[in-house]
């Protein structure tokens, strides 16, 4: 066999074994797969688009697309503490998880705010996985205000008048959000209309706040929280 002849040899046989690990590698990448209450704009390519700005705060699209719905919203500045603005100055992670499985008493919650060491994490209760991402951006941006592990009654009055203002506004921009038979629509519902009932202040949200069962043993100011 001359040389040319053996070089195509080992060429093909070369590229042959080079093959099995290309075919790999590109069924690595998952197709994305749009649920159809997104807003239209969030199409697969658009979501795709966005992901290299989110992945670090966590695997669901639903929390990137509701990340970026936050977008010109009052709850633009919780978007930025998600990403790492805040006081652990890293990403926050958020999950579905079973808030039951870190305390009893929490099984019912919607979402709950957790500092582990130095880091944060913001943990939404599993029910909420099929709700319209509007309301999870709502939600997230209540819940990127708690950052240590201090809390009051101020605190949560603030968090829950910056959730009521945050689902007024997504509601204008993507009013398919409101899908009234979801649990997580009911609840920013609710809130939407203390706030309305309010003149788009936190009176009636306050009152609703002191008089909640699970904050009777909060202190009235936390950090960065002044009496409200």
């Amino acid at each position: 066999m001359n040389w040319k002849k053996m070089l195509s040899v080992v060429l093909i046989t070369q590229m042959c074994a080079a093959a099995p690990a290309l075919a790999f590698s590109l069924s690595k990448k998952e197709e994305i797969i749009i649920p159809k209450n997104f807003p239209a704009k969030y199409t697969a390519e658009y979501v795709e688009q966005i992901t290299p700005e989110y992945k670090a705060i966590g695997k669901d699209i639903i929390f990137y697309v509701a990340l970026d719905m936050l977008k010109g919203t009052n709850g633009e500045f919780s978007r930025k503490a998600i990403l790492g603005n805040n006081l652990s100055q890293k990403p926050v992670k958020i999950e579905f998880k079973d808030l039951g499985l870190i305390n009893p008493q929490y099984a019912a919650f919607d979402a709950l705010g957790w500092k582990k060491g130095k880091n944060l994490y913001i943990y939404i209760n599993p029910r909420h996985k099929d709700a319209p991402p509007g309301a999870i951006a709502a939600l997230l941006s209540h819940e990127a205000l708690h950052q240590d592990e201090y809390n009051s009654l101020a605190e949560e009055t603030y968090a829950w008048t910056m959730e009521a203002a945050v689902w007024c506004e997504i509601l204008i921009a993507y009013p398919e959000s409101n899908e009234n038979l979801h649990p997580l629509v009911t609840r920013e519902n609710t809130l939407k209309k203390l706030f309305e009932k309010g003149n788009y202040t936190n009176k009636y949200i306050k009152k609703t706040v002191h008089a909640n069962e699970g904050y009777k043993n909060l202190p009235s100011t936390s950090p960065g929280f002044e009496d409200l």
